[in-house]
């Protein structure tokens, strides 16, 4: 899965053309969220707290470069 970005041990990972709804992977360690693009909601996994709200604060910034 190519990774698009990587900040404080958190790696994003996105595959163009995966099944709906446009969403990426985040990992932190052994943990990995997928998260809905449009709705930041978490569709699946765990993270620390502090980790997740990094995640969330991220998506927040890039929700149209994500979704072109």
């Amino acid at each position: 899965m190519p990774e698009i970005c990587r900040f404080l041990g958190i790696i994003i990972a996105m595959c163009y053309n995966d099944h709906a709804p446009p969403h990426f992977h985040a990992r932190y360690g052994e943990l990995e969220i997928r998260v809905e693009i449009e709705t930041s909601k978490i569709l699946s996994g765990h993270f620390p707290r502090r980790a997740q709200k990094l995640v969330l604060e991220w998506v927040e910034f890039h929700r149209d470069e994500l979704l072109i």
